[in-house]
């Protein structure tokens, strides 16, 4: 796996377990760290355990890593994060050999990734989405098809080919 790919997927991954793992070794972040998910949490100390000698070598990687622990739903943390990780990862090409199997292995295990949607109507997708639309927002219309209508409140209304409406005098 390329490195930019690799690190698209851990960061996410890794992020809402940084605070723990910045601490790993400290009694109450293994305890808090295993709340997040047993088997996840193990992973992550793995993914962790070879990236952090690199990061830690490396003043901008781990300012990047504790702004991310600081405010994980930050986007540009995040993005930060994972340009840092990019680089990283391409600077050591066994290091990202060993990251991509231990993310393999995970991943065949089942592991889920966290996703997190953040800010109003916003949307998160853990997997793969195909052939749907996602919409979010107040009044949004879509079209699909011809006709493409919005009605609040209508009288007399005929829509399409030929439609016509017939109303009576009686009204």
């Amino acid at each position: 796996m390329d490195p930019q790919t690799l690190a698209q997927q851990i960061v996410p991954f890794l992020t809402p377990f940084l605070p723990y793992l910045l601490k790993v070794g400290e009694k109450a972040a293994e305890e808090a760290g295993k709340k997040l998910g047993g088997d996840a949490w193990e992973r992550a100390k793995t993914l962790w355990g070879k990236l952090r000698p690199g990061v830690e070598a490396k003043p901008a990687a781990k300012e990047a890593a504790q702004d991310a622990a600081a405010a994980p739903d930050d986007a540009d943390a995040r993005a930060a994060l994972r340009h840092q990780l990019k680089k990283l990862l391409a600077e050591d090409p066994t290091l990202a050999a060993d990251l991509t199997r231990l993310w393999e292995e995970a991943q065949a295990a089942g592991v889920n990734v966290n996703v997190t949607a953040g800010g109003e109507r916003s949307v998160a997708i853990g997997g793969s989405v195909s052939g749907s639309t996602i919409i979010t927002g107040d009044r949004n219309v879509t079209q699909q098809g011809k006709y493409n209508i919005q009605i609040d409140r209508a009288s007399g209304l005929a829509i399409g080919d030929n439609a016509s409406v017939e109303q009576s005098d009686d009204e």
